[in-house]
């Protein structure tokens, strides 16, 4: 196909400083070995601490970003508005989208302003408060608790009885910003690759463990995805809009994966929206590709196709 950033040199940047950077590594390798496999003039850029990514960038001699990281400061806005500022084509949504989909509290909503479905929730600060039992007392078990600006299922526990509370408190504001307290739907995972505003398709994940969690994610072999997810066709499709719509009201481009709940009776809850999802090969976007016949080397393509400055 003619690309639009053909012959053009891309940086692929992974690592970053955020919780996720061993994740954004290995999503950082499959995306350069897929462009150099394709023949693009393609730069790895491992942003460390202490360095300047800016620096980095401009050394580089790149015309584009592959932005392959996860986390803070990579998938909130914060490079997005780097490479804006340096003129710089970047993968994945421009800079309001991608704070707005990184801050769970904004999402929520935004959710809830355009009546998408999401699970009830409420705020807790993120310093330790002798009121925290009591702003929970009359919250049904069991309920989640997790941070508010991380991705990756990072810090998220699920709470079933009120003395696990204060550990699960503990976790979540390991990580900074406030701690998001929300409603456990009981059912099913469902999880929705968008590419370029069109739905790819959709996969259920049905993990070993309680929730599709980090080690889930990333260490265990026994996790199962199902694609098509062994669901109605019309709850299939429900959430797939739904997904749509959360995707389109947090204003996201390029390639996205929003994530659902759906409970025992059927109703679809929009969790969140991951503007950079993880690109390992066997990572959830690149396996929905996988199934409508887009191989991993092209997915990568494509994604760089929708790069933008905004």
């Amino acid at each position: 196909m003619s690309h639009r950033f053909a012959g053009r040199r891309v940086a692929v940047v992974m690592g970053g400083l955020s919780a996720e950077r061993e994740v954004s590594l290995n999503t950082g390798a499959g995306v350069l070995a897929a462009l150099q496999e394709r023949g693009w003039d393609v730069v790895a850029i491992d942003w460390q601490p202490g360095e300047s990514l800016a620096r980095r960038l401009e050394a580089s001699g790149a015309a584009v970003v592959w932005n392959a990281l996860h986390g803070t400061w990579g998938e909130d806005g914060a490079v997005q508005g780097l490479c804006a500022c340096l003129q710089l084509p970047c993968t994945g949504s421009g800079i309001l989208a991608s704070a707005l989909a990184m801050d769970k509290v904004m999402s929520k909503r935004i959710f809830e302003s355009n009546g998408l479905a999401t699970p009830r929730w409420r705020l807790l600060p993120h310093e330790p408060d002798p009121s925290d039992s009591d702003a929970l007392a009359g919250w049904p078990l069991p309920y989640v608790v997790k941070p508010a600006n991380e991705g990756s299922s990072v810090g998220v526990s699920i709470v079933d009885t009120r003395d696990q509370l204060a550990a699960a408190l503990a976790t979540a504001r390991r990580f900074h910003g406030p701690v998001i307290v929300e409603d456990y739907i009981a059912g099913t995972e469902v999880f929705v690759g968008i590419l370029n505003d069109r739905v790819l398709g959709s996969v259920e994940v049905r993990p070993a463990t309680r929730f599709y969690d980090y080690e889930a994610k990333y260490k265990r072999t026994d996790t199962k995805y199902l694609i098509p997810p062994e669901l109605p066709a019309p709850v299939v499709e429900r959430a797939q809009d739904l997904a749509l719509a959360a995707y389109r009201a947090l204003g996201c481009t390029g390639h996205a994966r929003p994530d659902l709940r759906i409970s025992t009776a059927g109703e679809v809850f929009v969790l969140e929206v991951n503007t950079l999802p993880g690109m390992t090969k066997t990572s959830l976007l690149p396996k929905i590709a996988r199934s409508v016949g887009m191989d991993y080397p092209t997915l990568c393509e494509h994604i760089l196709e929708t790069a933008t400055t905004i």
